[in-house]
């Protein structure tokens, strides 16, 4: 086992698994519902509030998607 303190490696693959198949769709839901409350912006506007909303989703959860895509490091060889 690592040494590091917080989750596993495996714990990680699986909430990012939840975050993206649960968490992700639920997030896309409500940006699109508060965005659709006020009166409809520019098309670049209304694209760059997506885009922001995009990237500010991630924020939160950016400890657990990090070194996901790589090879379990506690694996045995």
């Amino acid at each position: 086992m690592s040494d590091k303190p917080g989750l596993s490696y495996k714990a990680r693959r699986r909430w990012a698994l939840v975050i993206l198949l649960i968490g992700m769709p639920l997030y896309i839901g409500v940006a699109v519902n508060v965005v659709s409350w006020f009166e409809r912006p520019s098309i670049l506007v209304e694209l760059l509030v997506y885009a922001v909303l995009g990237v500010l989703w991630v924020l939160p959860f950016k400890f657990v998607f990090r070194g996901v895509g790589k090879e379990d490091p506690d694996a045995e060889e």
